[in-house]
């Protein structure tokens, strides 16, 4: 597969998270993928965890939407800074455990790194802030300013 494919592949992923087609985006999954959520922890694999993953933020952000903002295609890796908005609605998975709906807006930045082999996802890592997460919903106080 060419560099334009998988950049091609990779933002179909943010597109079917925003249409909520996560069979779609699994479809591009290899069975032997391994994604790591950095900040958590976690680690999903293959086609059901991608589903699992996109299923837990769409049911914690109903609403929420994704947009690309920076995307670079170099051999068998793409990278992805996009940002993910949406209503804090339902449950979320979070570093120490289950965070219930706080109703809260939130406006995020993440940055995804993809591999790619023969047009197939078999590795990646997500990166965001989760203290900015923690604080823009609330259950985290906010930074203070230099000189405060």
């Amino acid at each position: 597969m060419s560099v334009q494919d998988n950049a091609t592949i990779a933002r179909s992923f943010y597109d079917a998270f925003n249409s909520r087609d996560f069979d779609r985006a699994a479809a591009f999954v290899a069975p032997e993928c391994a994604w790591l959520n950095v900040p958590t922890g976690e680690t999903w694999r293959g086609p059901g965890g991608l589903r699992q993953d996109m299923q837990g933020w769409a049911t914690a952000f109903p609403d929420s939407k994704v947009e690309v903002t920076n995307l670079i295609s170099a051999g068998d890796w793409v990278v992805v800074e996009f940002k993910g908005r949406g209503t804090h609605k339902g449950p979320l998975m979070g570093p120490t455990g289950q965070i219930p709906p706080t109703g809260r807006w939130l406006d995020l930045s993440f940055c995804d790194l993809i591999q790619f082999r023969n047009g197939k996802v078999v590795g990646g890592r997500s990166y965001f802030d989760v203290a900015g997460m923690l604080q823009q919903l609330g259950l985290m106080p906010a930074a203070r300013q230099a000189g405060q």
